[in-house]
């Protein structure tokens, strides 16, 4: 009796030391120049440490889609991207992160998200706010200035950056989906309209591919 006690302690313990963390972080890019924002990230599953169910979508965008974005820093806010803005986006890759990392990441959605938060096309755009989440949760991040303004490309640089530490998906929402269902976000709103640049705006700059235009005796945000 004693033995099977101690071989059952020893067994608890290791299914406590090894407990692994349950929450999907999926990292998201968007190539249609219209949209906001084109680079986003989804978190799915269960902290460890409290039981809390995670369903939850971040992005950052500007306010507005002005001519001043090109060369000035502009107001913006976290868009909690929706059902139907990830429907279509392509999913690049996913990890898994601990509780810490997904306390880290929750804290940069609040400190992005904080009143007068700023969007810069060149030092602030939604690639960066994806390129701190991933440094956030652990990954290898090289801010390649070639790439900053290239939502699916730096994405996708993090693949080659982090070999064995990803996994590899390179699809769009409904295939994805369809092979990893635990991984759908559910409780992500349907279609909330949370950002004022969902909607496909025409005849209007493609910002990510435009360089900055300084009008005469303007002087650049720096």
């Amino acid at each position: 009796m004693r033995r099977m006690l101690a071989t059952l302690v020893l067994a608890l313990s290791w299914a406590a030391g090894s407990a692994h963390a349950d929450v999907r972080m999926t990292f998201w890019s968007r190539d249609t120049s219209n949209y906001f924002p084109h680079a986003f990230f989804t978190l799915k599953g269960t902290l460890d440490s409290t039981g809390q169910v995670v369903d939850e979508s971040y992005g950052f965008t500007l306010n507005d889609l002005t001519p001043i974005a090109l060369f000035a820093s502009v107001p913006a806010h976290i868009d909690i991207t929706n059902k139907k803005y990830i429907r279509g986006s392509d999913a690049q890759f996913r990890i898994t992160i601990t509780d810490a990392q997904y306390d880290a990441i929750k804290a940069q959605v609040a400190q992005w998200d904080a009143p007068g938060s700023k969007w810069n096309l060149n030092k602030r755009n939604c690639v960066f706010f994806v390129a701190e989440a991933a440094r956030r949760a652990g990954l290898v991040v090289v801010e390649d200035k070639k790439l900053m303004k290239k939502p699916k490309s730096f994405t996708r640089s993090l693949i080659a950056l982090n070999p064995g530490r990803v996994t590899v998906i390179e699809m769009d929402a409904q295939a994805y989906w369809a092979k990893y269902p635990d991984d759908e976000n559910m409780a992500v709103p349907a279609d909330n309209k949370a950002s004022v640049l969902e909607r496909r705006m025409s005849k209007r700059p493609k910002v990510e591919d435009v360089a900055p235009v300084v009008p005469a005796g303007a002087v650049p945000a720096t």
